[in-house]
């Protein structure tokens, strides 16, 4: 299996950056590791007529300074710039208070910073500059954004190598299949949780790890707090902590039950999915093609998801999503609800499965749409 990608420089939604900047306001750009937010950064600024300053939340002297708070500081190391750029800025404590300081002290300054993991990130500037930044979340590559470079049936031919490795950027350059499990394994173990094991309230990366497998192999369906617990030693609160750090450092995303208090809808539970399949695979050592895999409805469930939360995030289209199920057991992959109407989709791998919408559905949300979504008609899904 060849992606055959190694000499395409890919064009990415956001890009240019200008069209997000603003003077005398902040641009978050949040994302897991690894997907080209320094890229992205660096191509723009490669570019720009603006008098840049380009630093990284690593350095300790910059940690030094835009913690501190200090006016006589902060201000003349920003002095005479009119762009300031900072890497992996979630690095330095307080950095949201040193941002606003600089955002409302210096005219028409514009400032651009990228982090890893939005539990460090978020808290930081979220408060201090409220009302003062614009924020854009950056996923491995978008069919949406692959489509620059490839028409739809190249896409769909090589539908076979984004189920099973996914599309983060380096593993589409890759020139050759043993290079892109190499960097999904480097990815899973030496990047996907390193901000979550330098919080200190993670005691055990080994539990992190399992839970992790656990949820590998339950993509699709609910996960049950209590279960997880018992299957992992702990108890339910270490496990709820460990969950909602993984999704807040973008390694999963939660989705909940959707109901409108009928009591045989389910929403106690969640599902949760990989923010990319190559991780996923990666996280249980499976890269087996698709003619050896039992799990052909879970990558493509999973697939399909992270594709339409990009779709919707990179079009800047909200929409509040959730699963739905009933105690007997009629369900619906992906709820949507905006626009005060509701659409429901199910993800079936083969156009010949298409089962009719749910009874339950039906009668319950006459007014609701329900769509099919198969290897023959996804592209208006995820691409539009």
């Amino acid at each position: 299996m060849e992606l055959g990608y190694n000499a395409i420089m890919f064009k990415r939604t956001y890009e240019p950056l200008d069209a997000y900047l603003q003077a005398n306001k902040v641009l978050v750009i949040y994302g897991p590791r690894r997907v080209g937010k320094t890229t992205l950064l660096q191509s723009f600024l490669g570019k720009t007529d603006y008098k840049f300053k380009l630093d990284s939340g690593d350095n300790i002297r910059t940690q030094q300074i835009l913690s501190s708070q200090d006016f006589n500081r902060i201000l003349p190391y920003v002095e005479g710039y009119e762009l300031l750029a900072i890497d992996e800025a979630q690095n330095i404590p307080n950095i949201g208070m040193g941002l606003k300081i600089i955002a409302d002290q210096v005219p028409g300054i514009r400032i651009i910073v990228t982090g890893s993991s939005s539990f460090e990130l978020a808290g930081q500037v979220g408060e201090p500059l409220t009302g003062r930044k614009h924020t854009l979340s950056l996923y491995p590559m978008a069919q949406s954004e692959l489509l620059s470079s490839f028409n739809r049936f190249e896409l769909q031919e090589k539908l076979a190598d984004f189920l099973v490795f996914g599309t983060y950027p380096e593993v589409l350059t890759a020139v050759d299949q043993k290079m892109r499990i190499e960097v999904l394994t480097e990815i899973a173990n030496s990047y996907l949780l390193k901000d979550i094991l330098a919080f200190d309230r993670v005691k055990s990366s080994r539990t992190l790890l399992d839970l992790l497998k656990l949820l590998a192999f339950q993509v699709g369906n609910e996960v049950s707090f209590n279960e997880l617990a018992k299957q992992l030693s702990t108890d339910v609160k270490t496990v709820q902590r460990y969950l909602d750090l993984l999704e807040k450092a973008f390694v999963v995303i939660r989705l909940g039950g959707f109901s409108r208090n009928l009591r045989k809808e389910i929403t106690n539970k969640s599902k949760y999915y990989f923010v990319d399949n190559g991780i996923r695979n990666a996280i249980i050592a499976q890269f087996n093609g698709l003619d050896l895999r039992n799990d052909i409805g879970a990558l493509w469930e999973n697939f399909m998801f992270i594709e339409r939360l990009k779709c919707r995030t990179y079009q800047f289209q909200h929409a509040n999503m959730y699963f739905w199920r009933t105690y007997d057991k009629q369900e619906i992959d992906l709820v949507e609800e905006y626009g005060g109407t509701l659409h429901g989709y199910e993800f079936k791998w083969s156009p010949k499965k298409t089962p009719a919408s749910p009874r339950a559905w039906k009668e319950s949300y006459p007014q609701a749409g329900f769509t099919i979504i198969h290897s023959d008609n996804y592209h208006k899904f995820i691409i539009g």
